[in-house]
This record gives structure tokens, C-alpha cells and sequence, in this order.
């Protein structure tokens, strides 16, 4: 697990090295353990290394042995041994044991359509020396970030946004339809970013450099076939199989790997399966909220190592320390996001980091097997959208008025009368809808954010999968969406934050692709969501944890924005000079504050969106971009 950065200068311009030097230093924390350049006149490739396999001998940029193609790579493919195998038997030789190595022969051996074989987590770049060819990919899901940012002279690109900002050609201005993007959605879907001229390489997704022409690819385009045949227990037992086997796959390391362990059935079933797998306890880390707080699971988490003999360890998060510690985070985020879990995050990964460097997380499995409320809002409206319009228009007004902590109910409301599946889908995301997102502009703002359409952002999915029932379109939007762009970039950033590499079981891609071949019945069976999931994991865990009700990395933020974070809010929002001022209606930010402290409507998303903004602001714009 790496960081990785380059820069190809398409007027032939030599790459200065140290610019590459300094884009792989700001990146230090993804790769303590080595660093490496390599400059071929007017390109350059660079790597920060985390060791995690072939701790001797795998360090970066590796070059195939005429050198005519060299490769930075951050990521692990957990079947680098099958692909090695394969290679070997065509005569391939290898130099080092490194899967770097394994994907670089892939590259020499089946040109860029390689990713296609690849099962992993990865971000890499080659360069092609005769055809003076530069080859970027990410994998399926986006579990690793990619950035570039392209003009008519140089193309750079980096793991992480910060790297790119070292090079003075790369201006630092705000993107206002990427920021109605983020208002819309709390994060700024793939390929955008909220900083102009910088794009995220989309999941599953290649981009190719070749002859002074840039092409970029989706290479994943996998259309579910729903198999209506499939019987529960068949559907049970496969899924069963396949997690253990990617439980497995992920385990593959040199170094020790350890738990981000909650409560509920996700990390719980990895540990299950760990154990069987691992010599000696394995190591775990759960945080928890200082007082009472329903939020809390640390017991929960507890009462789950102790059942699978884990060596398990706590770190405990208040109100101050979130204050203290949300512009360090949101540095690494480099994206504002409007999700409170992000602190915790970085907290548990400062812990684990302290016993191991790679970690298992239970991350990826809500989202293809309708673990969240909105897929039962989404089924319920099934229903709804058959009665006469009269009535549905009546439930929406009502729902829209529905008692002030119910703010999922009211995103429903809106959407409950809309037909068409795009647009029902961005009212349920939608932080700010649009007339809000209008009401919250500055007139100069107003007109270039406000010609932005949120729907461009899932749009395209959809229609890939419109033949399937609504839901199931849902959950293929949010997998390769709100999942990458949102969950999968907070737990790489705030992981790697600490030197700490983190890996999904769930999003295994043989294991994702069948889960999405299974009726939507079988994971929404009347509401009660995961169904088949936790029919599958109950193979390893007792009835009662199967039946916890969920609460992931949620926090107090609520009551803090209340209480304890009110005044930070209004200190942070409203003056004169903060980026808020410049983009927004402070007025009508200060009547939020206000209401949502006096406890009249929980205003919690949209609070807490301007807060991450603001802050990231500070960070990557200041007054330059404003």
C-alpha cells in the first residue's frame, strides 16, 4: 500500500525532479517505509511505499527487465499468486515477489485490458517507454483514490489532491457545479472534485495517454442478470463461500492484519472468519463517544471480541476533541464531506495503527443488500406511487411536516411523488434540495452552481440497469457511487492518514458480482433489510448479534451541533471573511444554527455540510480561489 504521483509534460518539457520529490513527500504518511523517482525526460513517475508484501525486495518505481515499462503502484491484488502463476507458465521471469511486479507483467502480457483480471484494491501507473504511452487505472469500486488534472501542456496525477497542488501550474479555484454537487449529495460524485481542473479517475475506470490524446475508459460494465431461480438456502450457502474465500484472499500480507471492529454483523462475521484463519488472537479496535450516547457500541464490540477470543482495544472520542481534530482530517480528506463518522474514523485508525499496519473493515455490505433506511422508504413508495395522486400528494405534504428529528422522513416526502427514478433518487440523497441549495447562494454564486444537474451523477448507471426493479437500480447506483465517492474515500484517506492500509471483504468483486445477481426480495424481505445476508452470516454468528440494530461509526453530532459545537458553528460560519460569507446567505446559515440548537428541526446534515466546507476551504483555497 503506497502513494503514487507523476507528470507528463506533453510539450516535451524534462520533469523537474524536484517537483516529483516534493508530490511524493507531502504524501509521506501512505508511505513511510521507502520512496523512489523515475524521470525519463519529459515524464516522471514517483512512490511512497507502506510495505506490506515482499518487504525486501519491492521497491518502487519497478521496471520489467529491458526497462521499457515501468510502474508506481498503490493497492494489493489478492490474486497476484493465480496471475504470477499464469505469467510464469508463459516464461515470464520475475525479479521480486511483489504483486507491483505481478500487475506489471500483466500490462506486458495483456496490454491494458490486464485490469480486467485484477482482484484487489489498487491505483497505479505504467509508463510505456517504446510507445511513450502513460496507463493509469482504478480498481472496480474505487477502494483507492486516483487524481489528475490535465491542461493542453502536462497531465498530472497523484493519490491524493495535495500532491498535485505542489506544481504552481495547477490553480487553486472552487468548482460551483461540483459545489452543488456536494450540497446535493454531501460529497462530489466521480470524476469531480470541488477544486476546478482536478478530477478523481472513476471506479473502475482507465485513462491512457497516448500520441498526445487522452482517452478515458470505463473497463467494469457489469449488468447484473437477476436469477429468479435461485433458491435461499443455495443463495445462503454461496454467498457463505465466497466471503470466506475473500476473508481469505485479504488476509494475504507479510505483515500482521487486524480488525476495525463495531458491533453489528459486517466486522463481526470478519472476525468470525478471521479466526479461523490467523495464528493467535486477532488484534481489534473499536471507538466509542465520551458519556452516554446512543451512538455508543463499545459494549457491543466488546461482548463480540471476547466471543472470538480477540485481542481487543478502545479509544473513546468527545465533542472537543471532533473541534480539534476536523481540520487535521479534513487535510487528509482533501473533499469536504457531510459525514460526522469521518472523526471516528481517524481516531480508530490513529489506534489500530499503533499494533498493525493493515486492517480488515466491514465496510461495503449495507449497500448492495439494502442495509439502509432509504432502500425501505424506496420500496414502501413501490406501493405508494399505486394509489391515486390526490393521496400521494397529501402524504408528502404530511411527511414534509413531519416532527423536526425526522429528517429522513422528509427527504421520503419529497420524494415520494416523483416518478421518474433519477430524479426520486436525488431527492432522498439531497442535503440541500434544490430550492434550498437556490435560497442558500449568493446571486453571483447562484446562477453557475444552479446551472448545474445533479442527476448527470447516477443518470448514466441507472440507465445501464433500468430494466431492473427500482430498488435494485438503487443499489447499484449507491455500491459504485455514494460508496466510493463518500465511505470507500474516507476510510483509504483517514487510514492511510496513519500509515494504516485498510481492505473491504465485502467489496471482493467475485463476491459482489453474484450478491447482485440475487432478487431483490431476498435482501429487503418485507423491511427488514440484509435479509439474505444475514441468513448467510448467521453461519458463523449466534442469533443475537445477527438481530443488533445497526449504528456503524455514528455519532452524537446531533446534540453536539446542539449544545457543545453550537457556538464553534456560529464562530466558524458566519463572520465576515470566512469562505461561508463569500458563497452563501449567512443569514440564512444563522437562522439553521438557531433552529436546530433550539431543537425546533434537525438540521444536522446541512450544518454540518457548511462546517466541512468552510474548513476545507481554509485548507485548499484560502483567499486565492474565492
Amino acid at each position: 500500500m503506497c502513494g503514487i504521483a507523476g507528470v507528463l509534460n506533453h510539450d516535451g518539457t524534462p520533469v523537474d525532479r524536484g517537483l516529483l520529490a516534493k508530490m511524493c513527500d507531502v504524501i509521506a504518511h501512505r508511505g513511510p517505509d521507502d520512496a523512489g523517482v523515475f524521470v525519463d525526460g519529459a515524464v516522471g513517475l514517483g512512490n511512497r511505499r507502506l510495505s506490506i508484501i515482499d518487504l525486501e525486495g519491492g521497491h518502487q518505481p519497478i521496471h520489467n527487465a529491458g526497462r521499457t515499462a515501468w510502474i508506481v503502484y498503490n493497492g494489493e491484488l489478492y490474486n497476484y499468486r493465480e496471475l504470477r502463476d499464469a505469467l510464469e507458465a508463459t516464461g515470464y521471469r520475475f525479479q521480486t515477489q511483489s504483486d507491483t511486479e505481478v500487475a506489471l507483467a500483466s500490462y506486458e502480457a495483456w496490454g491494458i485490458e490486464c485490469v480486467k483480471r485484477f482482484n484487489g484494491i489498487f491505483a497505479f501507473a505504467v509508463w510505456d517507454v517504446p510507445r511513450r504511452k502513460l496507463f493509469l487505472a482504478r480498481d472496480h469500486l474505487g477502494v483507492k483514490p486516483l487524481y489528475y488534472y490535465q491542461d493542453p501542456n502536462t497531465t498530472v496525477f497523484a493519490s491524493e489532491i495535495k500532491s498535485i497542488l505542489e506544481d504552481p501550474r495547477v490553480p487553486r479555484t472552487v468548482d460551483l457545479p461540483s459545489l452543488d454537487m456536494f450540497l446535493t449529495y454531501r460529497y462530489v460524485p466521480s470524476p469531480g472534485t470541488l477544486l476546478a481542473g482536478i478530477h478523481k479517475l472513476s471506479p473502475g475506470h482507465r485513462l491512457v495517454v497516448e500520441d498526445g490524446v487522452t482517452s478515458v475508459e470505463d473497463y467494469w460494465q457489469y449488468i447484473p442478470e437477476i436469477n429468479h431461480a435461485i433458491t435461499e438456502e443455495d443463495a445462503a450457502d454461496k454467498l457463505a463461500a465466497l466471503f470466506e474465500q475473500a476473508v481469505r484472499r485479504q488476509l494475504v500480507s507479510d505483515v500482521p492484519v487486524g480488525l476495525m471492529l463495531s458491533g453489528g454483523i459486517d466486522s463481526g462475521a470478519v472476525l468470525a472468519v478471521m479466526s479461523k484463519y490467523t495464528d493467535g488472537p486477532v488484534k481489534t479496535f473499536t471507538v466509542g463517544f465520551e458519556g452516554e450516547s446512543d451512538a455508543n457500541e463499545l459494549a457491543e464490540a466488546r461482548e463480540t471480541a471476547e466471543l472470538f477470543g480477540a485481542d481487543h482495544h478502545e479509544v473513546v472520542v468527545s465533542a472537543g476533541e471532533y473541534r480539534e481534530f476536523l481540520s487535521q482530517a479534513l487535510w487528509h480528506l482533501e473533499e469536504p464531506l457531510s459525514t460526522t463518522s469521518i472523526l471516528p474514523f481517524y481516531h480508530v485508525s490513529q489506534l489500530a495503527r499503533r499494533h498493525v499496519k493493515v486492517v480488515l473493515t466491514g465496510q461495503g455490505a449495507d449497500e448492495p443488500f439494502a442495509g439502509y433506511n432509504r432502500y425501505r422508504g424506496e420500496k414502501l413508495g413501490q406501493y405508494l406511487r399505486r394509489v391515486p395522486s390526490s393521496i400521494q400528494q397529501g402524504l408528502s405534504r404530511a411527511g414534509q411536516k413531519f416532527p423536526h428529528r425526522s429528517e429522513g422522513i422528509r427527504r421520503a416526502a419529497r420524494a415520494l411523488t416523483v416518478e421518474d427514478p433519477v430524479q426520486r433518487f436525488v431527492e432522498v440523497y439531497a442535503v440541500f434540495p434544490a430550492v434550498e441549495r437556490q435560497g442558500l447562494y449568493r446571486p453571483e454564486v447562484a446562477e453557475a452552481a444552479g446551472a448545474n444537474d445533479p442527476s448527470r451523477a447516477i443518470a448514466p448507471l441507472q440507465k445501464r440497469v433500468s430494466h431492473l426493479d427500482s430498488l435494485a437500480q438503487m443499489l447499484y447506483i449507491d455500491t459504485r457511487v455514494w460508496l466510493a465517492d463518500d465511505l470507500l474515500l474516507y476510510g483509504d484517506k483517514l487510514s492511510m492518514a496513519h500509515s494504516l492500509e485498510a481492505r473491504v471483504p465485502f467489496l471482493d468483486v467475485e463476491f459482489l458480482e453474484f450478491a447482485e445477481t440475487l432478487p431483490s426480495h431476498m435482501k429487503l424481505r418485507g423491511l427488514t433489510g440484509k435479509y439474505i445476508h444475514k441468513k448467510a452470516m448467521s453461519r458463523w454468528l449466534p442469533a443475537h448479534i445477527i438481530r443488533r440494530k445497526k449504528k456503524g461509526f455514528a455519532t452524537p453530532m446531533d446534540r453536539w451541533l446542539q449544545h457543545e459545537l453550537a457556538d464553534y458553528l456560529r464562530e466558524t460560519l458566519l463572520p465576515a471573511g470566512t469562505a461561508c460569507h463569500d458563497y452563501f446567505n449567512t443569514s440564512t446559515i444563522a437562522d439553521m444554527i438557531e433552529t436546530h440548537a433550539s431543537g425546533r428541526r434537525d438540521y444536522q446534515r446541512q450544518l454540518f455540510a457548511l462546517l466541512t466546507f468552510e474548513l476545507w476551504h481554509r485548507i485548499f483555497v484560502g483567499a486565492q480561489g474565492r
